[in-house]
């Protein structure tokens, strides 16, 4: 069975952020737009600026910014709305 589920954690602490290595993880930016996305693969992420709300084909919208760490199921459709400029550290599973 697929998850849906979309995972955040919030206002992570630095020494989590080292466990898992993500200053090495390349960054990603966008501006404010939306658009469509599908994962085909787990991916996770950590947003140095900025704030997004995700709505997935089917469960809860998502709303998550600077600090967060948000985890991406595989097999997730969804929208994102960037609505303040977006940059992040990105891996995928």
């Amino acid at each position: 069975m697929i998850t849906t589920a979309i995972q955040v954690e919030r206002q992570v602490s630095p020494s989590r952020l080292g466990e898992l290595g993500v200053t090495a993880w390349p960054i990603w930016s966008k501006e404010v737009s939306e658009f469509s996305w599908v994962y085909d693969t787990q991916e996770t992420c950590y947003l140095l600026a900025g704030r997004v709300r995700v709505t997935p084909e089917q469960g809860e919208v998502v709303e998550f910014g600077q600090g967060d760490l948000v985890t991406f199921p595989a097999g997730l459709r969804c929208t994102w709305t960037v609505l303040e400029p977006v940059r992040k550290h990105y891996q995928f599973a």
